[in-house]
């Protein structure tokens, strides 16, 4: 049966998040808020915060830099995966990627049906794998951040998720929690 062993020992992951926008601040970036602080309760570590632009180049250059950075395992962006003129994380990360994780796309749109209806179809969220290093990039909205963490990814990132977590694909814990 899918779910948390708890006579395994938990590897925490060390994870990034990056927030896309032209009008969020530090104090205003409720979105990343939410996520460094479910991540923070889910026992893993935070890599790194930033806030970068609607613009490709921007986005590119700082999921590149924490992709090179072997003490970042994970990614996760909000913003930019809409329809609006100036949402393009979708154009400046999948070129980064070397593989897309399509199942992550089903699960996150059949997670915010449940919360926020047909309006799911308004975003592009994806996932994908950047080198060594996965990421995943969610909407904008604390409710799909919170639908993105809360019913998908915590379980995915915990390494006592059988039958199998994404943990055990990260170069470090490979022969911890294969």
């Amino acid at each position: 049966m899918a779910g948390i062993d708890d006579s395994l020992t938990f590897h925490p992951l060390r994870i990034a998040v990056l927030t896309i926008s032209d009008t969020r601040t530090e104090e205003s970036d409720k979105s990343g808020a939410l996520l460094v602080g479910r991540i923070k309760d889910a026992g893993h570590e935070i890599a790194g915060k930033a806030i970068v632009t609607d613009e490709i180049p921007a986005i590119a250059a700082q999921v590149q830099t924490w992709a090179d950075d072997s003490g970042v395992d994970v990614i996760i962006s909000t913003g930019g995966t809409g329809f609006a003129p100036r949402d393009v994380t979708p154009e400046a990360v999948r070129p980064l990627c070397a593989r897309e994780m399509e199942g992550f796309a089903v699960l996150f749109h059949q997670a915010s049906f449940g919360t926020v209806g047909l309006s799911t179809l308004q975003s592009r969220a994806f996932a994908g794998q950047i080198g060594d290093t996965f990421i995943f990039c969610l909407p904008g909205s604390t409710g799909a951040c919170r639908d993105g963490w809360d019913l998908v990814l915590k379980l995915e990132l915990d390494s006592r998720y059988r039958p199998c977590s994404l943990a055990g694909q990260v170069p470090r814990l490979r022969d911890l929690c294969a």
